[in-house]
C-alpha cells in the first residue's frame, strides 16, 4: 500500500519541482552571489552588505563570486547558464539588464534568460560643470551652450554607459550640440572634468559627492521625480521644465530562467524583509542608493521598460556599439 501511494505520487512531484524543492527546506546549503565587478568598488560593497543580512534572514550563508569582464558579459552568461535550483543569483544592475542591452549586440538576452528576484535600490545621476562655468542652474546651462555651439565638451564613463546616455537624452530634449569624450571609468572623466579638459557630465551621484562637497564641480540639477536628501538645495531635472527626466543607477537580484516560484517568493520576501530595516539605508547611504522593495513582477516589469527605453534613445541617437 505504501508503495502505490508513493508511486501516484511520484508524478506530481515531477511536475511541481517548485513543491518538491520547496520541501527540501530551501535554502539548505550556501548561495552563490555572483557580482559582475571586481572586489572592492562600490557595486561590490552593495552586494555584501545585502547578503550579509540576507544571509542572516535566510538562515544560511551567500558566497560572493565577483565576475568581472566584458560589462557584465561573464557573470551573465554563468548566471544564465547555472541550474534554476535558487543556489546562483546574480546582482543585476543598470549596465548588464539597461544600457548594454539597448546599445550592444550580446550573447544573452537580458529578459529572457533571467528570473528576476527583486530590486536593491538606486541612486540617481546628477549633472554637474566644471565649477569655473559661468552658470549656476539648467536654465544659464542651456542659454550658455547656445551661446557657444561646437564649444562644450562631456565626459562619461565610457560608450554606451548610463552617463553616455543620459546626456544624450538631455541634449535630445533640449536639441543643442555637445561633444562626447569616452573615458575608461568615471575616475578619468571626473579628473579632465575638474582639468577643465571637458565642462560637463552626468554621473551618478556616489561618483560625484566628493568633488561636489570640495567645490571642484558644481551640480545643476539631479534625476528623478524628488530631490534626493544628500543634494537638498539641488533641483530636480523635472522641477527645472523636463517633467519625467529621470536615469537612475540601480541593482537588483536576478536568477537564471526557470526558477521555480515558491523559491523567487521566498527570496523576494526576505530579500524585502533585509531593504526595510532602517540600518542597511545608512549603510547604502555610502554609495547614496534609496533602497526600492519591489515584487518579482514588478521588477520584471522595471527591468523590460528600462531596456526599451534606453533601446529607443540609442536607436534615435545612432548609438549602436559593438559587443
Amino acid at each position: 500500500m505504501k508503495r502505490r501511494t508513493l508511486l501516484q505520487a511520484a508524478p506530481a512531484l515531477i511536475c511541481a519541482p517548485g513543491l518538491a524543492l520547496a520541501q527540501t527546506g530551501y535554502p539548505s546549503k550556501p548561495i552563490r552571489y555572483i557580482v559582475p565587478v571586481s572586489a572592492g568598488g562600490g557595486s561590490d560593497m552593495v552586494g555584501r552588505t545585502v547578503t550579509e543580512r540576507w544571509g542572516n534572514v535566510l538562515k544560511q550563508s551567500f558566497i560572493v563570486d565577483n565576475q568581472a569582464g566584458g560589462g557584465g558579459v561573464i557573470a551573465c552568461q554563468a548566471t544564465a547558464r547555472a541550474v534554476p535550483d535558487g543556489y546562483t543569483l546574480m546582482q543585476g544592475y543598470v549596465a548588464t539588464h539597461g544600457t548594454s542591452p539597448a546599445t550592444r549586440k550580446l550573447p544573452y538576452d537580458a529578459v529572457k534568460d533571467f528570473t528576476p528576484i527583486g530590486m536593491i535600490g538606486g541612486t540617481p545621476n546628477v549633472l554637474v560643470v566644471n565649477a569655473a562655468l559661468p552658470v549656476k542652474n539648467v536654465k544659464e546651462f542651456i542659454a550658455y551652450l547656445r551661446k557657444n555651439p561646437g564649444k562644450v565638451s562631456y565626459g562619461s564613463a565610457g560608450a554606451g554607459s548610463l552617463t553616455h546616455l543620459t546626456m544624450e537624452l538631455f541634449k535630445q530634449q533640449i536639441n543643442s550640440f555637445m561633444v562626447h569624450i569616452p573615458y575608461r571609468g568615471i575616475a578619468p572623466a571626473f579628473t579632465d572634468l575638474i582639468g577643465g579638459q571637458t565642462q560637463a557630465m552626468f554621473p551618478g551621484l556616489a561618483a560625484a559627492l566628493p568633488h561636489i562637497r570640495s567645490g571642484r564641480v558644481r551640480p545643476l540639477a539631479v534625476t528623478g521625480l524628488q530631490r534626493h536628501p544628500m543634494l537638498k538645495d539641488v533641483p530636480t531635472l523635472d522641477e527645472s521644465g523636463f517633467k519625467g527626466f529621470d536615469a537612475q543607477q540601480w541593482y537588483g537580484v536576478v536568477g537564471p530562467a526557470g526558477m521555480p516560484a515558491p523559491i523567487v517568493k521566498q527570496l523576494n520576501e526576505t530579500l524585502a524583509t533585509v531593504l526595510r530595516a532602517p540600518d542597511l539605508r545608512e549603510k547604502l547611504s555610502v554609495e547614496a542608493i534609496e533602497p526600492m522593495v519591489m515584487t518579482p513582477e514588478q521588477f520584471g516589469e522595471f527591468i523590460r521598460a528600462d531596456i526599451a527605453r534606453w533601446t529607443k534613445l540609442a536607436r534615435e541617437r545612432g548609438i549602436q556599439l559593438d559587443s
